[in-house]
């Protein structure tokens, strides 16, 4: 099956501020804040939602299309996507800009400052679509660009091409009605708890409202697993067990990752998401976005231990 992923591919670029934010902050001085934090080193990374699904999906024996934007300094990413497997045919190049860019600092009260680069991801990444066979594809849209995101739903919708619809982050972008249009006719919305209120919230409508314009709705809980909403009624999904917590950042993505692995062997949504369950779990135990491993034998007894054979 053709796996379309659309989104973003960003350096994550972290910093460790050894004190505390609050200590160098004056509340009465707020409206002329001017601070300087001596970091102890600067971290990077390679993310980006589409690049986390991608990768994660690459270690499962699948070969994802990602259809994104980079800048001219994506050459240490572009090494990596090919030192995994992962194919660039879908990943526009603009010269003369950077590669989306998140600049985290982070204090001992893990605390964060976040400045985000958009860079070359303000450019739609014009990809062909002809050479896509619709009957045997399934894809993601995921946030990234603003107008990928707006115009993909209606190409997939127009070639009968089945998509998850991910608006994330990129939800107070758009108008109640963008919203709608988007997630109509998607075969899942995928969206954390909070990210569901927003979107109830811009389009006035209500869970059960939204499941009159798409085939089912996920929501992520975190730790607590997530709700698998469908038409005949809504499942309650557990999360894998996790042998230690390190970073939640990635796991997101991880289980979109894992959820699309289960819907290309044709399981249901309830088992795919038990797919995105186990998926996410080797996300939050390291470090980083991409910096989780596994062969393919651990991936499936992990998830026997957690659900049962598949």
């Amino acid at each position: 099956m053709q796996l379309l992923v659309s989104g973003s591919l960003a350096y994550d670029r972290i910093m460790s501020f050894p004190g505390s934010f609050a200590d160098h902050i004056l509340p009465d001085k707020i409206h002329m804040l001017n601070v300087c934090f001596l970091v102890d080193g600067l971290d990077e990374r390679f993310g980006g939602t589409a690049g986390n699904i991608a990768y994660a999906l690459s270690m499962l024996s699948e070969k994802p299309i990602i259809l994104g934007t980079a800048g001219k300094d994506f050459d240490g990413y572009e090494k990596w996507l090919d030192e995994k497997g992962i194919t660039r045919e879908g990943i526009k190049r603009v010269d003369d800009e950077f590669t989306a860019g998140a600049y985290i600092t982070t204090d001992k009260s893990d605390n964060q400052i976040t400045g985000f680069n958009p860079g070359a991801m303000k450019y739609s990444c014009d990809y062909d679509f002809s050479k896509v066979d619709s009957k045997d594809a399934l894809a993601i849209v995921s946030p990234g660009n603003l107008d990928d995101m707006q115009n993909f739903p209606k190409i997939y919708r127009e070639k009968g091409l089945p998509y998850i619809y991910d608006p994330g982050q990129n939800i107070p972008a758009f108008s109640g009605e963008q919203l709608l249009e988007m997630i109509g006719g998607c075969k899942i919305l995928v969206s954390n708890d909070y990210e569901l209120e927003m979107i109830m919230k811009s389009t006035g409508k209500t869970r059960d409202e939204l499941m009159d314009i798409c085939e089912s709705i996920i929501v992520t809980l975190g730790e607590k697993g997530c709700l698998v909403v469908e038409k005949s009624g809504v499942t309650e999904v557990g999360a894998a067990k996790a042998k230690t917590i390190e970073d939640p950042t990635g796991a997101g993505d991880a289980f979109r990752a894992g959820l699309i692995k289960g819907l290309s062997m044709g399981k249901n949504l309830v088992e795919s998401a038990h797919v995105g369950a186990v998926s996410a779990v080797y996300c939050v135990e390291q470090l980083g976005t991409q910096e989780h491993s596994y062969t393919e034998d651990e991936f499936w007894a992990r998830y026997e231990e957690n659900f049962g054979k598949l």
